[in-house]
């Protein structure tokens, strides 16, 4: 058995992390090096999928459910607006290999971040 992912040790509060929203699916937290005045991690629970190709295919319904956290930090947080990525792969910067979306608020107009 694997060793549970650092996602997965913050939930259980064996690291620290700022959990801003958790429902029963998913949890979402602060990234600790943030790209934009807003850098959140949107998380399934579950361990089950290693990257959003294998998310989309496996549970669709819990993709919606990531999104619409999103969305719910986006209101909260950036006035709905936001951007969200999910990196698929370690040559594209996915280091964590438990899928997550990172949500990007309140950038400046025109500015790109560096994803």
């Amino acid at each position: 058995m694997s060793e549970p992912s650092i996602f997965t040790r913050i939930l259980n509060g064996e690291i620290p992390g700022e959990i801003l929203l958790e429902t029963d699916d998913v949890f979402a937290i602060r990234d600790i090096n943030p790209q934009a005045p807003l850098h959140v991690l949107v998380i399934p629970k579950s361990e089950q999928f290693r990257d959003v190709t294998e998310l989309a295919a496996g549970d669709p319904g819990l993709m919606a459910k990531m999104v619409a956290a999103a969305k719910e930090i986006a209101d909260e947080h950036a006035n709905g607006e936001y951007r969200l990525i999910f990196n698929n792969g370690a040559s594209v910067a996915q280091s964590v290999f438990h899928v997550h979306a990172h949500v990007l608020g309140n950038l400046e107009e025109n500015k790109l971040v560096g994803f």
